[in-house]
This record gives structure tokens, sequence and C-alpha cells, in this order.
């Protein structure tokens, strides 16, 4: 019977151990510019085309009109087998102006969850898209496994 407790204390702290070196997995989704690539675009001289060489298209577009390009990189914590959560989020946000070139350069990401604008180089002090925003960033956590995981 002694034999059996040790066993199980043995196997207890084993698991214990273990549990103590399990690493974190770290993962990303989505693309964002690095701020070199921002610098480069000229605010009220680049265009859609332009910015889409520079850049890259977007992962999300204006809902109501084009003249909002998004990107947003999301990044993910996962410990052994359990679900991912999402620990960070950052925007990029690029408004175009109604003739076409490029009006404001916003730059998004999370504080004590709450929204807070990292950089911005503006031509305007108009902030349009920013509900847009705000539901990209309201779903921060809101993830579950199973949109991981296609069964189809």
């Amino acid at each position: 019977m002694r034999l059996g407790l040790v066993r199980i204390v043995a196997l207890v702290f084993a698991t214990v151990v273990l549990a103590g070196c399990a690493q974190t997995l770290k993962d990303s989704h989505g693309y964002v510019p690095d701020q070199a690539l921002l610098d480069e675009v000229k605010i009220g001289i680049d265009t859609q085309e332009t910015v889409s060489r520079l850049l890259g298209r977007p992962g999300t577009e204006g809902i109501i009109d084009d003249r909002g390009w998004y990107y947003v990189k999301s990044d993910y914590e996962r410990i052994l087998w359990r679900a991912p959560v999402e620990v960070d989020r950052q925007v990029v946000a690029v408004s175009f102006s109604n003739t076409g070139t490029v009006e404001n350069i916003e730059r998004f990401g999370l504080e004590n969850g709450q929204v807070v604008v990292l950089t911005r180089r503006v031509s305007t002090s108009n902030t349009r898209g920013i509900g847009f925003l705000r539901q990209l960033f309201s779903n921060l956590g809101n993830l579950d496994a199973g949109n991981f995981l296609d069964e189809g």
C-alpha cells in the first residue's frame, strides 16, 4: 500500500514539474506594415494604387465605401492543449480623400483593454471609421476554438 502511495505522489510531482515547463506557443495572424514602409507613404500625394504597391492590399477595406483601408494583425498565445487566446491586436488605418489621395495614416493598438492611437499622420483632424475600429477591437479575446478547426 505504501508503494502505491509513493507512485501516486511521484506521478503528481512529475505532472506538476512538466506543467511548469510547458512552453507558451505564440502565433500571429494578419499583416500590419512596419513603420519604415508607412513612412514612405506621402499624405496628399500617394493614391490607392501607389499605397497598394508600397504596403500591399489591405485585409479589410471600408464597409460603406472604399475610402478606408485597414491592415489588421492579431497575436495569440497558447499553452499546451488550451485554446489560443488573443493577447494583442494592431490596426493600421489608411484613409483616402474624395480625390483618391492618402488623407490619414493611423496605427491603433490596445492598452488596458482600451483602443489607443499609437501613431497618427493626418491631413485633417477628422477620424472617419473609428466606429469600425471599435468593432475590430471589441472582439479581442472573444474567440472560439472551433474558429481555428475547420471540420468541413
